[in-house]
């Protein structure tokens, strides 16, 4: 059933990016995700649970909610470094994560370096240390609305 599921979006997504429909076309597709489906059952990754697949399928909001926080970060750390002051109040945040995967830990790690004006930088014991470069951003980081939502993404 794993293999039916993943074989079938492939199909969807090579579909989606590639827009050809001609015969040739179809059967470099179909060649291409006959091997990643190969590659991917030799290498076990479909040993795992639906994990991955539930988060794939819950993270088209995920997406959108964190553009948003990228945008609005982008303009904060710019209204920041454009101020003549340049108001830094930098400092170092431990958060204790309360994804259960590796897969959920690593998205929220991800999520927040992604977000301009902080940065990952060790993720040890269930412990994420991020580098802040103001205290808005720093408080931000712990009122934890980030990481409720990779959470939920997780499924948990």
């Amino acid at each position: 059933m794993r293999i039916l599921a993943f074989l079938t979006s492939l199909v969807a997504l090579w579909l989606l990016l590639s827009g050809f429909f001609t015969p040739l076309q179809l059967s470099f597709g179909a060649m291409s995700c006959a091997f990643t489906l190969w590659l991917t059952v030799r290498l076990g990754l479909l040993r795992h649970d639906y994990l991955r697949l539930r988060v794939s399928v819950r993270s088209p909001g995920y997406v959108v909610w964190l553009a948003w926080e990228i945008v609005k970060s982008n303009l904060h750390v710019a209204r920041v470094i454009l101020s003549p002051r340049m108001p830094l109040q930098r400092q170092v945040v431990r958060l204790h994560p309360t994804q259960r995967s590796g897969l959920g830990i690593a998205i929220y790690a991800n999520s927040i370096t992604l977000t301009p004006g902080t940065l990952t930088m060790d993720a040890d014991d269930g412990v994420l240390e991020v580098h802040a470069l103001t205290t808005p951003v720093a408080d931000d980081l712990r009122s934890g609305e980030m990481d409720r939502r990779v959470t939920r993404l997780e499924g948990n």
